[in-house]
Formats: structure tokens, sequence, C-alpha cells
């Protein structure tokens, strides 16, 4: 799908989709848990029909009572024999990362599958793992196929790389019938997500020591427990609106906790950074999910001011290279930007000419922060693959509209 935006800023109300990010963890701990638990307001993006589909794989059971997701776990036990089970993890890189060690303990193992760009982001951390443990691995044809059973020990893994193997070994390592530890050989990025899962593995039950962010200890023969609760609305998502805001839309976003653990909560900070009328300079390790939205605020904050987002490398490995898809698009509007190895230096201006056709590059943020630049384009913006919204926030579109902002629809052209 395409959509073509008729320039004009946005006015109203607005309540973010709930988070993915939690949405993750929280159904991973309740189908790990003994019992029946009442998730309220999880949102079925692309993205969690990949971890319920895979979780399902695993032995987990789902059922829908009205507006409430119920999990009946699988008390995290040991299957025994049958196949290793099929994983298709959509393009969700936290649904592949999160589970490569939780089915290590749950099935021996797993064969994994995605789509788009997913299987051709890196894994090392695990590889060097499973070496040092004994954990056969292979990666052929789209499929990783890991076999072996995890042991209770010391997992040495770096902490800049991605904080989704932390996750996924903070996950697992409970279940062991033994205590473990994980030491960081490098300083931690992404702090606020291991916030979440610290969180998340605290609400079911499961005891973990955060030694300062680079020792975890893990005690074994830990039991998740069922509970109750609701997924908080999602600050990723709800960065984008406050671009809007930024960029002079009476955006008004409701329903975010200013309390909440996640990491892009960082960006209530970051926007009265870009508010001042100074050069700016905003490190995105912690927070590279933000980039896109902050590029888009950037772009727009007026003419002649500066902007630096740092520490920026990661973003070369989602679902699109972001430093460069990000400087694509946005140049392609008219904007400013200089793509560094791990940084983008971006020189505002006060409209952009827009008159374009831009991919969405089967990215759901860049499609978003084109969409969010557009509002102050001179000219109407077409953003094709706009479907591509649909792995984190599928009512996006419709909620644009419901801000006032104008799209056409149309279908892309088959070959």
């Amino acid at each position: 799908m395409n959509v073509t935006i008729t320039p004009g800023l946005l006015s109203g109300s607005i309540t973010p989709p709930p988070s993915k990010s939690q949405s993750h963890r929280v159904l991973i701990a309740a189908a790990l848990a003994e019992g029946v638990s009442m998730l309220k307001k999880v949102a079925l993006s692309q993205d969690i029909e990949a971890t319920l589909r895979c979780l399902e794989a695993l032995g987990a059971s789902f059922r829908w009572e009205g507006d409430t997701l119920a999990v009946t776990g699988l008390a995290g036990k040991p299957a025994s024999g049958g196949e290793l089970p099929l994983l298709d993890c959509g393009e969700s890189g936290s649904t592949l990362r999160f589970l490569i060690p939780i089915a290590l303990v749950l099935r021996g193992g797993g064969r994994f599958t995605g789509q788009g760009r997913l299987m051709e982001r890196p894994q090392g951390p695990y590889f060097e793992l499973f070496r040092e443990k004994g954990i056969s691995f292979e990666q052929k044809d789209g499929v990783l196929t890991v076999r072996g059973r995890l042991e209770p020990g010391t997992f040495s893994l770096p902490g800049n790389v991605s904080s989704q193997f932390i996750t996924g070994l903070l996950y697992a390592l409970p279940l062991l019938p033994g205590d473990s530890e994980i030491l960081l050989t490098t300083s931690l990025e992404s702090r606020g997500y291991v916030d979440m899962t610290l969180d998340g593995l605290e609400r079911f039950g499961v005891r973990v020591e955060n030694q300062d962010y680079a020792r975890f200890l893990v005690p074994g023969s830990q039991s998740f427990r069922a509970r109750d609760l609701t997924v908080e609305a999602d600050w990723s998502n709800a960065a984008f609106w406050y671009a809007a805001a930024l960029l002079e839309s009476d955006v008004d976003i409701r329903g975010l906790d200013a309390r909440s653990t996640q990491g892009d909560a960082a960006i209530a900070g970051h926007y009265w950074t870009l508010a001042r009328p100074a050069d700016a300079e905003i490190d995105v390790s912690g927070c590279p999910d933000l980039v896109p939205p902050l590029a888009a605020m950037a772009a727009l904050r007026g003419e002649g001011l500066t902007t630096r987002l740092v520490n920026a490398a990661r973003l070369r490995l989602k679902e699109s290279d972001r430093l460069a898809t990000v400087t694509e698009v946005l140049n392609a509007l008219g904007a400013e930007v200089e793509e560094h190895d791990d940084h983008l230096v971006i020189r505002g201006k006060d409209t952009l000419p827009g008159g374009v056709t831009v991919s969405g590059h089967n990215d759901h943020r860049i499609a978003m922060m084109a969409a969010i630049a557009a509002t102050n384009c001179l000219s109407p913006v077409t953003i094709t693959g706009a479907e591509c919204v649909k792995k984190s926030y599928p009512d996006f579109w419709a909620d644009y509209e419901a801000l006032g902002g104008v799209i056409a629809r149309t279908e892309e052209a088959q070959p």
C-alpha cells in the first residue's frame, strides 16, 4: 500500500497503542508460569503475533475473553522427546533473541525462521556462548537450528551489541536447576530495556540480583507465578506524536505512565532539549528506536539549528540500516542530514519542500518518521510500502487521519 499525504498540521487527543516491548516480556513470563494470567491491552501488532505464535509452538496456550488475553502457562517445565519445534519469528528481533535460550531450556532447542532482514541480524553473542557451552547451532537456508541443553553457570557476553541477548538469558536461567550469573564484558547500552525485563520478572515472582548492570545473579529452580496485569501505553510509538507536537501540531498525548521503565520514555526529556533554540547533541545509545522521530524533529526544529544524534551504530542492524534510511528519506524531502559511521548530523529548517515519493524501506519507524515530517512539507509526500507500520502500530494511519491528517491510499502495482 502507498499513502499520499497532503501536508497540514495535526490536532486532537491521541492514546498510543500498548507497549510492544512490555507485551513481549509479559507474554513470555505468563507462558512460563503455572496457571492462567489475564493480560489486558495486548495489541496484536505483527511482532506480538510472532511471539504468540512461537510461544504456542513451545506449549503455551491463549484465548481471548473480551479485550483480555488469557494465557495458560506451561510452568517452565522441560518437555521430553519429540522433534525440535519450528518457531516462525516473522520480522521480530525480540521474539528471536528472547526465545532462543528459552527453547533450549524447554525443548532442547528449536528451528528458528523469519522474514525480511531478521535472519541476517547478528547472533554472535549467543554463538560464542554456545561454542563455550557445547550447544550446536547451524544457520542454513534462512533457518537457525540450535540444539542442546543449557546448564547452570557463568554466561559472559557484551553489553553493547543488544540488550535482547541479556533478556533472553534472564528469562531462561531461573528455570535451570542451579544458580547462574551473567557477566557483561562491556558496559551496558539500552539499559532501559533491561530495566523493563527485570521489572517483568519481578512481577511474575522471579528474583534476579542486579549488580550495577555489570553482573546479574540468577538463582536457579525458580518458578514464574501467573498474575493479572494491564500493558502500559507505548513510549516508542508515542515518540512520533511528540515529534508532531514539536513541529507545531496541537497533539495531546494521553495514557502514558511517567514512571514507566520503558527506556523510550526518554523522549519526554529529548523533546525539551530540541525545543530550545540552540544546537543540541543527544546520545541515543540507550534509546536507538527514538532516532527516526528525533531525526524528524531535528530536521524541522528551526533554520540553522544543528542536532547531532550520536552513538547510533547499532541502527544499521535494524529492520533497515536506519542511519542510511533516515538520511535518504529526510534528504529526499529536502532536509539536510549527514550520515556518519555511528552518528547523524542534522541541520534544521523551518519547512521542507516535499513533493516526492519515498520508500518506507519495509521499516515501520521509517514510514512513521516520513509521515510526521510530511506535516511540515510544502507539497504532498507519497510513502510506498506504508503497510509496514503493522509491525508495531497497526492503527497508525487511522490515528493519523483521526488527528486531521489528509491521506490517500493506493495499492502498489504488481509486477
